[in-house]
C-alpha cells in the first residue's frame, strides 16, 4: 500500500496514532493490543527515515515515540480529552442519580439535559471543589 502525505500531514498522523494507541493501551499493562504497538512503531520508524529522527527512539529492540515527542505537548491534548470525558460522564451519572435512575424517554429527556448542563456549568466554574462525600458513611 502506498500513501502520500505532506510532512505536516504525516506529523499529524503520528499524533493521531500516538493518541489512539495511548487510549487503547495505556491502562492495559501487559495485556496490550500489540498490533497497535506495531503500527505505531512502523510509523515512528518511518518518521526517523523521513528526516524526523528526534521523534523516535529505540527501546528493547522496538522503535517507539521519543521522550521529546511524548513531552512535546501531545499529553496536554490527551489530558484535555480525558478531563472532558470525565466531567461529561460524571455530569450524566449525577443527573441520572438525581432523577432516581429513571429510564430516559421523551417525557424526561429535557429534564436530564437540563441537569447535565447545570452540572457541566458547575464543573466548568469550580471543577470538583464542591463535591463532598459524607464521611459518616466511610
Amino acid at each position: 500500500m502506498k500513501l502520500e502525505l505532506t510532512t505536516k500531514q504525516f506529523r499529524r498522523l503520528l499524533d493521531m496514532a500516538y493518541i489512539g494507541n495511548w487510549i487503547l493501551n495505556s491502562t492495559r499493562g501487559e495485556d496490550r493490543f500489540r498490533d497497535y504497538d506495531e503500527v505505531e512503531s512502523l510509523l515512528f520508524a518511518k518518521a526517523r527515515a523521513e528526516g524526523m529522527p528526534s521523534l523516535a527512539e529505540d527501546w528493547q529492540g522496538e522503535v517507539i515515540p521519543s521522550r521529546a515527542f511524548a513531552e512535546g505537548g501531545i499529553h496536554e491534548a490527551i489530558i484535555e480529552y480525558e478531563n472532558n470525558v470525565f466531567f461529561d460522564i460524571l455530569a450524566e451519572d449525577l443527573a441520572r442519580r438525581d432523577m432516581d435512575d429513571a429510564p430516559i424517554d421523551e417525557s424526561n429527556y429535557d429534564e436530564l439535559t437540563s441537569r447535565i448542563d447545570a452540572y457541566i456549568a458547575e464543573f466548568t466554574e469550580h471543577g470538583t471543589d464542591n463535591i463532598l462525600v459524607d464521611s459518616d458513611h466511610l
